[in-house]
């Protein structure tokens, strides 16, 4: 009978060999690895990359990480690549080839096709004796002792393996090409990681209303201000200088303390010094303000002139936290 203990023990037992695995990567690294490295770098091609069967969808990872991290790359299914898909491969492409045993029939049809058009193959694999590591310019060893899987056979400690030297691979590159989140962004424009990378505070405030007073505007005008612009704050400008913030809480503070309001103006209630960023500040940095200072609205100016207000519901739409 499996009890829970017994499937807690499988599984640690199955992350426990494959970080084993993962480890042993490390004493395999060698020139091959480097030389792999700087002629992907120096490639004034596209980074081709192939498998079969597991390793095939390795690969589809490896291409999608190398796609975002600034190396452009395309898959290449090993089985297709012998029935036409050859044709995708250009002069300055470089190529690689992923399988554990490096001796599967379609990798052994495949390598002496690649060859032929006379592109750098690089092989990562786990046998370096294999026909796909002698055909190979450069062998990345991926060997590992068993898989994680109990009988030994289903891909596990052999994929993680790969899996972990194509990240080696894409990382590398990334160092090398002083990869910078602003680039990261450039590759990731949607969802809430890319408006984290991308969204100014501009955007967000280009078809909002722009509530504003004088200091001798009432009191009575100024929640008339607030309501109809329906942002719970309002400017004070004066000179075309902002020299104030009212917000719903001094509404409420000033209603809670006295009796009448007919005599006050919007000077008399209103906050000094108010949090002010520019139209270019990045909306994640808006937020971070926001939210040391316990508020919910800023005030957006680029070199004193008032452009409007931003307000913590904007970036809550956009969905970036």
């Amino acid at each position: 009978m499996i009890t829970k203990e017994n499937i807690l023990a499988i599984a640690k037992k199955t992350i426990l060999s494959e970080s084993e695995a993962i480890t042993k990567l490390i004493d395999f690294l060698d020139e091959n690895f480097y030389e792999a490295v700087q002629r992907i770098y120096e490639s004034k091609g596209r980074l081709i990359v192939t498998g079969i069967g597991k390793s095939a969808i390795i690969a589809q990872k490896m291409v999608a990480t190398f796609n975002s991290t600034g190396t452009p790359s395309m898959f290449l299914h090993a089985a297709e690549a012998i029935h036409g898909d050859l044709g995708m491969i250009q002069n300055d492409d470089i190529i690689i080839c992923i399988s554990k045993s490096g001796n599967s029939p379609e990798i052994k049809v495949l390598v002496p096709l690649l060859k032929r058009f006379g592109n750098t193959l690089i092989a990562i694999t786990g046998n370096i004796t294999s026909f796909l590591a002698k055909g190979s310019d450069f062998v990345l060893n991926t060997t590992v002792d068993t898989e994680a899987c109990p009988i030994n056979l289903a891909p596990t400690n052999s994929t993680t393996a790969q899996l972990v030297m194509g990240d080696a691979l894409a990382v590398c590159l990334m160092e090398m090409r002083d990869f910078k989140p602003e680039d990261f962004a450039v590759y990731h424009p949607g969802g809430a990681l890319g408006k984290k990378l991308l969204l100014r505070v501009k955007d967000m405030i280009e078809h909002s209303l722009k509530p504003m007073v004088t200091p001798d505007t009432s009191i009575k005008k100024a929640i008339f201000e607030i309501s109809e612009k329906r942002l719970g704050v309002t400017a004070v400008i004066e000179d075309n200088k902002i020299v104030g913030i009212i917000t719903d809480g001094d509404i409420r503070r000033m209603l809670n303390d006295r009796d009448t309001i007919a005599d006050l103006t919007a000077k008399d209630i209103m906050s000094k010094n108010p949090k002010v960023v520019s139209s270019e500040t990045m909306a994640v940095d808006a937020l971070n303000i926001l939210e040391d200072f316990s508020i919910t609205q800023l005030i957006v100016a680029d070199n004193g002139e008032y452009k409007g207000v931003l307000h913590l519901h904007d970036i809550l739409k956009e969905g970036i936290v």
